[in-house]
């Protein structure tokens, strides 16, 4: 048995993924659409996205700060983007549509968040890392800024990735 080793993912077909990924987290989950999420890097080692302070988002409207189900949720999905991108990478032979195949039975397993400040800003920046991506699960960490650059919250969760 001969074993052939393929190319590794060109500009144009890594462009398609990344426009595919981009997609999937904007239009494709809706409720990403509600908290009014927009990816601002798919690049391996900066996964980042951002959503501005609307009324809906509020949870405290005396002091018109974030809900914390907003920020749980908003940290909760750049996990899962950020493992997505992650799983590409590891993958660096497969095309746009061999790697969304991969992410149909991604699940969040576990997810801890700690609110440090008040959800307060007029716009939000999301990043996360993969800190150990298994065969089976895969673990990140993620953060919240304000758009002064305030710690707002932290987060660490489990993915089933298989």
């Amino acid at each position: 048995m001969t074993t052939t080793s393929l190319p590794p993912r060109n500009a144009q077909e890594q462009a398609r993924l990344d426009a595919a990924l981009v997609d999937l987290f904007e239009t494709r989950i809706t409720f990403n659409q509600i908290l009014g999420l927009k990816v601002a890097s798919v690049k391996p080692g900066d996964v980042r996205a951002r959503f501005d302070m609307r009324p809906e988002l509020v949870g405290h409207y005396t002091y018109g700060r974030l809900h914390g189900g907003v920020i749980s949720s908003v940290l909760d999905a750049m996990g899962g983007l950020t493992l997505m991108v992650a799983i590409a990478e590891r993958h660096p032979h497969d095309d746009t549509q061999q790697v969304m195949h991969r992410f149909i039975k991604m699940g969040t397993i576990d997810l801890r968040v700690d609110f440090l400040r008040q959800g307060l800003g007029r716009h939000f920046v999301a990043t996360a890392e993969v800190t150990r991506l298994g065969g089976r699960v895969g673990s990140t960490q993620m953060r919240l800024v304000n758009d002064e650059g305030t710690l707002i919250a932290t987060a660490a969760a489990a993915y089933m990735i298989s």
